[in-house]
């Protein structure tokens, strides 16, 4: 586990993470922009509140993208279900025609 110094609303936060230092002082800098974005948007608001409202917003985008990643698997599992199904018809397909072009070999045997 590593320890990495994040700035966030002129706050330093010391946090230990197994993630690659490089992505979570990414995140950090993310944070304090979005964080730094709300407070100068109003006078009035404070720290905590601008960390609940990115908090929030952090939050809505990843229940959207759980739902979106679930919607693409639910079309992945179609389309697997579709290709299945396709692969045996055209096993079916492939045996009739087979089984037609033998039958036809013999038509042309028996009227020689």
């Amino acid at each position: 586990m590593e320890k990495i110094k994040l700035i966030i609303a002129n706050d330093e936060y010391n946090i230990s993470t197994d993630n690659d230092l490089a992505y979570v002082a990414q995140l950090g800098e993310e944070l304090n922009q979005r964080i730094t974005a709300i407070m100068n948007s109003s006078t009035r608001i404070s720290v905590t509140q601008a960390a609940i409202l990115t908090a929030l917003e952090y939050a809505d985008n990843a229940k959207k993208g759980e739902i979106t990643s679930e919607n693409l698997r639910g079309q992945i599992q179609e389309y697997l279900e579709d290709a299945a199904r396709a692969r045996t018809d055209a096993e079916i397909s492939r045996r009739e025609l087979e089984r037609v072009s033998k039958e036809l070999v013999a038509l042309k045997a028996a009227k020689k």
